[in-house]
């Protein structure tokens, strides 16, 4: 409960800074993300579990209204772009609703390669991986693994053609 909190603070200070305060923005990411590489951009509002499990890469950029609930790893590569609303969950629950009401919180990490873009209001379900070179269509549900260098759309999310 103390990480969540963390974070819920750091995310209102984020939220609420306006694009006049970079150092204070970079400052507040730098406490909130386990890693962020050189050139990153998140578009406020942004929101997440813990932020300590996400792991960005060089000039990743999330539209506005992303959304990572990170109870497990989240790890975008390099040169990775977000459309508005795209929401990845490392979080599940169990399906046996007598087990569910007890509240565990379960999650499976997320993977999404380098150079990957994601469509405005695609959901990533927990355990999914992203290969590498991947573009993902708008409004997607990806529940399972899309190769490289694919284009992949719909939901649920499957190939509809190489990229290469």
């Amino acid at each position: 409960m103390a990480e969540r909190a963390r974070a819920r603070k750091l995310l209102r200070a984020y939220n609420q800074s306006t694009e006049d305060e970079l150092p204070q923005r970079e400052s507040l990411l730098s406490q909130l993300l386990g890693a962020m590489g050189p050139g990153t951009w998140l578009e406020p509002p942004f929101a997440c579990d813990y932020g300590e499990h996400i792991r960005l890469g060089a000039r990743v950029y999330m539209n506005f209204n992303c959304v990572i609930l990170d109870c497990n790893p989240v790890t975008l590569g390099d040169d990775v772009f977000l459309g508005p609303g795209v929401h990845i969950y490392a979080a599940t629950h169990p399906l046996d609703p007598d087990e569910r009401i007890k509240g565990p919180e379960l999650g499976r990490p997320v993977t999404i390669g380098a150079k990957v873009w994601i469509g405005g209001g695609s959901i990533i379900c927990p355990g999914v991986t992203i290969g590498e070179g991947s573009t993902i269509g708008a409004g997607s549900v990806v529940v399972k693994d899309i190769p490289p260098y694919v284009f992949a759309a719909g939901n649920p999310c499957r190939v509809i053609r190489p990229l290469r």
